[in-house]
């Protein structure tokens, strides 16, 4: 008997996002760094001048809560500090010196990271972040449940 059923689009992107974790996961215990792969937009962020979550989760595509949880987490692991800037209404974002060395060996990590998603586009023979990317604002403009109720109406 055969149970397997279609994968919904959650389902496959839940595990696309295992995968390519899991190998991340792997890579850094291989650098012997501790860091986790979900620290990434917000070191890449920081890279690039980004200075408050505010900052950080504009230059991504993740939420203000999800960033504040790395930052909470990041924080503790030593990587970032935080103070109130002079308006006292946010609070600036700073690497460590820690954080600041580390980010010197993930760059070099992350090159290698864009040429390995590069040769899986090859491989696939799909443009596999544009596409993300094209569906992000497509759901951006129209939101998904917005999408199942115009679909529900057609039946």
């Amino acid at each position: 008997m055969n149970l397997k059923v279609k994968p919904g689009l959650g389902e496959l992107l839940r595990y696309l996002v295992e995968l390519v974790d899991e190998g991340a996961e792997d890579h850094y215990r291989a650098m012997n760094v501790a860091y986790r792969a979900r620290y990434t937009p917000v070191m890449r962020a920081l890279s690039v001048g980004a200075e408050t979550i505010s900052d950080i989760t504009a230059s991504t595509y993740l939420t203000q809560g999800a960033i504040s949880q790395s930052v909470g987490l990041m924080e503790k692991d030593g990587l970032i500090t935080r103070h109130a800037l002079e308006d006292g209404r946010k609070s600036a974002v700073d690497l460590t010196p820690k954080g600041r060395a580390l980010l010197k060996k993930l760059e070099q990590h992350w090159k290698v990271t864009f040429n390995t998603i590069e040769n899986l586009e090859q491989e696939i023979e799909y443009p596999l972040l544009s596409v993300l990317e094209s569906a992000a604002r497509a759901l951006e403009n129209n939101g998904f449940s917005a999408r199942l109720s115009e679909e529900k109406k057609k039946r």
